[in-house]
């Protein structure tokens, strides 16, 4: 996997179909997931990286909103994150699903399993993004 510099960039060799760009969120312990391209089984990798890397932060957003695609294994790779987030007492919430990735989050019923924002901005700035049921949508 590369690392492009200080930007946080990964992305798998040969594979310019996806990336995943990390910043920093506006608190302590946040951090920020930009997905951008295709989320398949081809290039999932990047993810899951990037995940394990943060698992330890207190909340990851991931940023959907430059995301066109994402098949089972991108679903499967962002429920296993959120999993993994909760066993450190951590959270991971998502935020700019697009009109393709959204649909197959409901269709899929995992939009419930998720705190969706309309986007980054919102997410972050919810002051208490934890209290009450997953999955409904802050806008």
């Amino acid at each position: 996997m590369d690392v492009d510099g200080g930007a946080g960039t990964w992305r798998k060799p040969g594979r310019a179909r996806f990336d995943v760009r990390v910043r920093p969120g506006t608190a302590d312990g946040v951090v920020v997931l930009e997905l951008g391209g295709e989320l398949d089984h081809d290039t999932v990798a990047p993810l899951r990286e990037a995940v394990e890397e943060h698992a330890r932060a207190r909340r990851i957003v991931v940023d959907c909103s430059g995301l066109g695609f994402c098949d089972s294994t991108g679903l499967n790779a962002l429920l296993k994150a959120r999993l993994r987030m909760r066993e450190t007492g951590g959270h991971l919430d998502l935020a700019g699903l697009r009109p393709p990735v959204d649909r197959m989050f409901d269709i899929t019923g995992a939009r419930a399993v998720f705190r969706v924002y309309e986007d980054t901005d919102r997410a972050l700035a919810d002051p208490a993004p934890h209290e009450g049921g997953a999955g409904r949508d802050r806008r």
